[in-house]
């Protein structure tokens, strides 16, 4: 980086590998010491801890050493059960020893509050955040995404409070406690999982990987699988049916009734049936090249070996090349960083000795913050916010809640879906300005209304752009340079900003313009094929995730050049931060290396459609827990568990079981995160925010939690254009009359 590399601390278990990961990506000078046991199989030693070293006596290491260590740190990472953490305790014993220090910790349930002790692992954690509830087979048991996705959200948002944290330090010469719950982390990336309860009474399940949302979903190809659709833009639908036609394979779906996109919807069983008919017969790759060509959003079903192969990553260099002479191929950053710049090479963990760890200490003297009155880390940054949709509002939205001042840039004339489309309304009778969609992920933010279909509303997007320190948008590729504001051409007006560009693909490589959806790119990353099991076809997330994992990715990338006070350009790939999500998946067969599976398990519990989730643990420390519980314990603990939990309240067997040191949690849906989560309700992570039109709403919560700079919800989202006046006036100086003329001429609309 600009100043010497940021020194981490790594003493994180695995609820924190990511955030550890995160900062060798970033370039960081990370030093791992093992403070919690370790089982991790070479696949993942070599996935999460490539590029660190690793203190040689782990393990046994003494507080003296450890207070060395902190001392001479920027970030110090810790994670696991509040009881375990070490740092906490010497944050109480040594306050003076953190005055400059980063200091972040994640738990599974936040360091407050009635569940402040339980444990969770990713299994726990992702029912205890509502992600579980959503995956699997109508009437089945829920299922925890594949490959730790809940503990990998909690590790990227304690990455992303550190790097908030390091940047007001920049302000205030200060370190602070940054604080996580990966339960909080989880249930920030449910896309409409608890806003649907919010805002319309209404609770998403379990629909075996069927889009509720969108006409998508994974198809059989005759070789494999394919996810796609044809939702979107009408075209989508048309050209679909054109395709088909010409092959001779439309059956009916070109008689005139099937044109009608609410006879398709309504009818959409029978729409599949045929589509399915026609991938059927086609082999994956092939169709997808064909799709692609035809600009159709449809893509292979990848799997984490071939994933290794695909060209677009290939040729963005995405891949990461570890261990012994670069010999193996692992997946990369989901951005690249200046301080680290690709093509990546991560040499295996190198032990190191405590006397060898950073030999000057860090002095930070005269220490300004006042954890009653600073303002949020990122106060004073402004941000022209030119997305829609999801992944690109759910980037603003972190910038927001941390001080920045968002400038959404918006339009009749460009509908955003989340504000127009009557579906994603989520409220009965709402309009365009109280839809809850849009209310969740857009509070904080100012709407300036701009047609940018007229020369002169582009040029105030132009006199805008020169006056704000981040630009984002995720138009597709070529959008930004047609209006004279692709990177080039933005940084002659304004040297200093930071553009981030969100496209599917990227901005670059052969596929820079295929037409992305959510489950397009899950199929392309390799998280699809994780789905599958022995007994079903893979059916992918049916919701926004990877628009949520690749938004966190541009946040990481735009606070680096933030800290590093630089201006660049985040070419943002989502392909890519969905596919760096994929853990150690790439690396298992190149190793022939056996990674044990998660052993946590999803029960039934008493009630209609009621389970609870069990943390991995062993037999025999299942049947000591389950004394008193079942008396069948000592024959086959997990079936004795699995019938005594049919017969009790989750929430009730629940703490018998973390009181015997079980993971466990039950398995919440919407309404349950929202109105009867103990552990959410005493943190308040349903914040109630004043619209004008809707009233009193509750909204989703910040995730990364800064003692000293602490982010907020201020306001409700924007009414359409609510600003423009205001912002044009603050940020243009442009005068009544010339306003007026603009209002006239339609361009402010």
């Amino acid at each position: 980086m600009s100043d010497p590399a940021i020194r981490v601390l790594d003493l994180t278990d695995r609820l924190g590998y990511q955030a550890a990961r995160v900062f060798v990506g970033l370039g960081a000078d990370v030093v791992r010491v093992v403070l919690h046991d370790d089982s991790d199989s070479a696949a993942e030693r070599l996935h999460w801890h490539a590029g660190k070293k690793v203190l040689r006596q782990s393990g046994t290491v003494s507080d003296t050493t450890l207070i060395e260590l902190v001392a001479r740190a920027d970030v110090v990472l810790e994670s696991g059960p509040v009881p375990a953490l070490r740092t906490l305790a010497l944050r109480d014993s040594q306050p003076s020893l953190w005055t400059g220090i980063v200091h972040t910790v994640i738990t599974p349930f936040g360091i407050s509050g009635p569940r402040r002790e339980w444990l969770g692992d990713d299994t726990v954690i992702t029912a205890a955040g509502g992600m579980a509830w959503l995956c699997g087979d109508t009437g089945q048991a829920p299922e925890p995404p594949p490959r730790e996705q809940g503990t990998q959200l909690a590790g990227t948002h304690g990455a992303i409070g550190a790097l908030l944290a390091l940047i007001a330090r920049r302000r205030t010469n200060a370190g602070q406690l940054v604080e996580i719950s990966a339960q909080e982390a989880v249930a920030a990336t449910l896309e409409i999982g608890a806003i649907s309860w919010i805002h319309g009474g209404t609770i998403p399940g379990r629909t075996s990987g069927i889009y509720g949302h969108v006409a998508h979903r994974v198809f059989r190809a005759s070789d494999g699988f394919l996810a796609g659709g044809y939702s979107g833009s009408p075209r989508m639908w048309t050209d679909l049916l054109a395709w088909m036609v010409e092959e001779g394979e439309a059956e009916d779906l070109a008689d005139e009734r099937w044109q009608d996109n609410e006879i398709r919807w309504r009818e959409r069983a029978h729409v599949d049936a045929v589509v399915s008919r026609f991938t059927g017969r086609r082999p994956a790759g092939p169709f997808a090249e064909e799709a692609r060509r035809r600009a159709l959003p449809w893509a292979e079903v990848a799997s984490g070996p071939a994933l290794l192969n695909n060209p677009q990553l290939i040729d963005r260099r995405f891949f990461v090349d570890s261990g012994s002479k670069g010999s193996y191929r692992d997946v990369g950053f989901g951005w690249e960083s200046p301080a680290l710049p690709r093509p990546v090479r991560l040499n295996e963990p190198r032990y190191v000795e405590a006397r060898d760890v950073w030999t000057e200490q860090r002095h930070f003297d005269n220490a300004t913050a006042d954890p009653q009155t600073a303002p949020g880390a990122l106060h004073g940054v402004r941000v022209l916010d030119l997305t829609w949709v999801l992944a690109g509002p759910y980037v603003t939205k972190t910038f927001a809640e941390h001080g920045a001042d968002i400038l959404k840039v918006e339009s009749f004339h460009r509908k955003d879906p989340t504000r127009f489309s009557p579906g994603m309304r989520l409220r009965p009778d709402a309009g365009f300005d109280d839809g809850g969609y849009f209310l969740n992920f857009n509070r904080n933010k100012r709407s300036v209304a701009l047609n940018l279909k007229t020369e002169a509303g582009q040029n105030l997007l132009r006199r805008l752009a020169a006056d704000v320190d981040v630009v984002v948008e995720n138009f597709s590729p070529g959008v930004l340079a047609r209006w004279g504001l692709d990177y080039e051409q933005l940084r002659k007006i304004n040297p200093g900003v930071v553009l981030v560009s969100m496209a599917g693909t990227g901005q670059t490589g052969p596929w820079r313009d295929a037409v992305t959806f959510a489950d397009t790119l899950a199929a392309m990353s390799g998280l699809t094929a994780e789905t599958a099991r022995s007994d079903r076809d893979p059916q992918g997330l049916t919701f926004g995730l990877g628009d949520m994992v690749a938004a966190n990715a541009a946040v990481i990338g735009t606070l680096e050049l933030l800290y590093r006070g630089e201006g660049g350009h985040v070419d943002l790939s989502q392909l890519e931060a969905m596919a760096s999500h994929l853990g150690s998946a790439a690396l298992e067969g190149q190793l022939a290396d056996r990674v044990p599976t998660d052993a946590g398990r999803i029960l039934r519990s008493l009630g209609e459609d009621r389970w609870i989730a069990i943390g991995s643990c062993t037999p025999d420390a299942l049947r000591e827990a389950l004394t008193g519980i079942s008396a069948a314990a000592e024959h086959d603990p997990w079936e004795a568990l699995t019938h005594a939990a049919a017969a009790l309240d989750a929430d009730l067997l629940a703490e018998r079981l973390q009181n015997q040191g079980i993971a466990a949690y039950p398995v919440r849906d919407g309404r349950d995160l929202v109105e009867t989560d103990v552990q959410l309700r005493a943190r308040n992570f349903y914040r109630t925010l004043e619209h004008p039109i809707a009233g009193s709403v509750a909204h989703e919560g910040l995730v990364a939690h800064l003692s000293a700079t602490p982010g907020e919800l201020r306001t409700a989202a924007p009414l359409l254009g609510q600003h423009t006046d205001e912002i044009l006036v603050e940020q243009l100086g442009l005068t009544a009359d010339e306003l007026a003329d603009l209002h006239n001429e339609g361009v402010l609309s």
